[in-house]
């Protein structure tokens, strides 16, 4: 296989309503950067380790963070501002195109940058840091 289309990907944002949670896909998104997951390691080599070769162990886990670019929209973006307002996550989704599933997770808005040059677009980077694990949903 040669790979796959990554267009039509969709990062979508919890309405945070219960029982049952609606999800909508953000306007204009340019760029999608899906969570790095990413692991600690902690030394455990002593000086009995065999043939002197450092030994580890898996420590703690880390959800990582999303970052995507969008086109600026205020009347579409700047509801996210109580996003970011919020200190507690709110759950959104990395749904991949093509029905190949999704990446679900809780995150806090830690970074909105708009930008308005003279000479471009509107535009916005917006980072969201992942708290706890996500759930990864495997599609067709």
């Amino acid at each position: 296989m040669a790979g796959l289309d990554a267009f039509g990907t969709q990062l979508q944002r919890g309405d945070g309503a219960t029982p049952t949670e609606t999800f909508a896909a953000l306007a204009n998104v340019t760029d999608i950067t899906p969570p790095g997951i990413e692991r600690e390691t902690y030394d455990v080599t002593a000086h009995d380790s065999p043939e002197a070769w450092r030994e580890f162990i898996g420590g703690l886990k880390d959800g990582g963070e999303v970052e995507i670019e969008v086109n600026y929209d205020p009347r579409d973006h700047d509801a996210l501002i109580a996003d970011f307002a919020d200190p507690n996550p709110r759950n959104y989704k990395v749904v991949w195109p093509q029905n190949l599933g999704n990446w679900a997770f809780g995150a806090i808005l830690t970074n909105f940058e708009p930008e308005a040059p003279h000479d471009d677009k509107l535009a916005a980077s917006l980072t969201f840091k992942v708290s706890g694990k996500p759930t990864i949903t495997t599609g067709a």
